[in-house]
This record gives C-alpha cells, sequence and structure tokens, in this order.
C-alpha cells in the first residue's frame, strides 16, 4: 500500500487525462471524472460491483448514444477509486501507472469498448 496525497492523486489522474489523443477530446467534453475513496454499498448494489474495483464508467457508450438521448443528456462519469488504487501498488511509480491504466481503461468503456478490447490494448 502506498500513502499519497489528494491533491497528488487527483494530479496523477489529470496527467492520465492529458495523455488522451487531441482528436479524441471532443468526444469527452460530456465526461465527469470524479475521485472517491470507494465505493459505497448504494453504487455497488447498483452496478453490482466488487468493494475492490478500481474505476467505473457510468453512462451510455458513445456507439449506444442516439438522438433520443438528445439536446441535454446527463454526463457520463468515470470514477476513480483512490484507496482501492493506493491499497494494490507498493510504490508511487506503480501507483500512477495504474491510474493511467485504470483512467484509459473506464474512457475505453466510454467510446464502446468492451473488457477484451481493453485488454488487447493492455488496459486491463
Amino acid at each position: 500500500m502506498i500513502a499519497i496525497s489528494h491533491a497528488n492523486f487527483d494530479r496523477a489522474v489529470e496527467e492520465a487525462l492529458d495523455s488522451i489523443p487531441d482528436e479524441f477530446r471532443p468526444y469527452l467534453e460530456n465526461v465527469i471524472v470524479e475521485v472517491r475513496g470507494r465505493p459505497d454499498a448504494k453504487l455497488m448494489r447498483e452496478y453490482d460491483v466488487p468493494d475492490d474495483i478500481l474505476g467505473l464508467y457510468v453512462g451510455v457508450p458513445l456507439d449506444e448514444k442516439g438522438p433520443d438521448l438528445a439536446p441535454l443528456p446527463m454526463p457520463d462519469r468515470v470514477l476513480i477509486f483512490r484507496d482501492n488504487l493506493c491499497e494494490m501498488c507498493d510504490s508511487r511509480a506503480e501507483l500512477v501507472d495504474e491510474i493511467r491504466i485504470t483512467v484509459l481503461h473506464e474512457i475505453g468503456h466510454h467510446f464502446g469498448l468492451d473488457e477484451d478490447r481493453l485488454a488487447d490494448l493492455g488496459y486491463d
């Protein structure tokens, strides 16, 4: 387990987001990235996820969106779970790498990529 300040963790999330190529940025304008300590009981029940989940995409993937969601759909959200990520890592470098992988993995779901494709790309 590694300890890191909330500010430094948030900075690592921002750096991961900054690594996304410019051509994809317009498709992320309606995506909120939120850092939480851990998933709460309601979230775990609602999305059927375990308490040690690292990240979660909540929304409708781009390839499933249609005109029926226009003009003002609720923003999609990417939730990143700080405590779970910190618990699995033994060094700052490992944590920063896991944050990057988790952020890009969840953003991949926004683009409609499934778990198998994300694994093929190295984001598992």
